[in-house]
């Protein structure tokens, strides 16, 4: 598993964790920097999974 998958997926966690304190609280700022943390966590996710499927295909 890429690196990049375990990061990825640590940021989509902490991003959903800002997102519901966000809305908890009420702070709008919070809970928008959950959600853009949620859309890198995917991006880097599927960037790891991108090489996962490169490595494979290349042994």
């Amino acid at each position: 598993m890429d690196k990049d998958r375990i990061k990825g997926s640590v940021k989509q966690a902490g991003g959903a964790v800002k997102e519901a304190a966000g809305k908890l609280t009420g702070d709008a700022k919070l809970q928008a920097e959950g959600k853009a943390e949620k859309v890198e966590g995917k991006v880097q996710n599927a960037v790891g999974g991108m090489k996962d499927k490169i490595r494979a295909a290349t042994r």
